[in-house]
């Protein structure tokens, strides 16, 4: 029988209302946009109107309907990737890592495929230095995700998988 990671559907589930839920909030409810682009929160942290066209760190721009549908095409492909390693992977914390990859994946491809962008609003600064480009619940989760992944790799060895001192014992 195949692996039903709830652990990680839930995350998933989860961090995908939250982005959902929180991107209302800023285009409905605060009514943030490309006009009222900007809401200071505290001295360190503005919600910021950002439409993304492109992926990471601005790559892959999407100026055409054509690179828009590839962009999602490219994510969904990803964020099936990443359902399929999560049914087949048997610890529950990186089930829930690749939930919450998929959970953000499956947020950005629902902003791009509705209003051809994604919306970003959270700018974290420090003064006029900002560390990070403004990004969004999906962002993090996504981020967060794969360091959750690499640190278990690199650091959380099975112990199965360590060789003992006496191979007969």
């Amino acid at each position: 029988m195949r692996n039903v990671p709830a652990a990680g559907l839930v995350t998933a589930a989860l961090l995908f209302i939250a982005d959902q839920a929180s991107k209302f909030a800023i285009t409905d409810v605060l009514r943030l946009d490309a006009l009222t682009a900007e809401r200071a929160i505290t001295p360190f942290f503005n919600l910021r109107f950002v439409a993304n066209h492109g992926i990471s760190l601005g790559l892959l721009h999407a100026d055409s309907d054509t690179m828009r549908w590839a962009l999602v095409a490219m994510t969904g492909a990803i964020a099936v990737a990443v359902a399929v390693w999560m049914t087949r992977e048997p610890q529950r914390a990186d089930q829930m890592a690749l939930g919450a990859i998929l959970g953000g994946a499956l947020g950005n491809i629902v902003d791009r495929m509705r209003f051809g962008y994604v919306v970003d609003f959270a700018d974290l600064h420090f003064g006029d230095w900002r560390p990070f480009l403004v990004f969004n619940v999906a962002d993090a989760a996504i981020t967060v995700g794969v360091l959750v992944l690499l640190v278990r790799a690199l650091l959380m060895r099975d112990k199965r998988d360590i060789p003992s001192e006496n191979p007969h014992a």
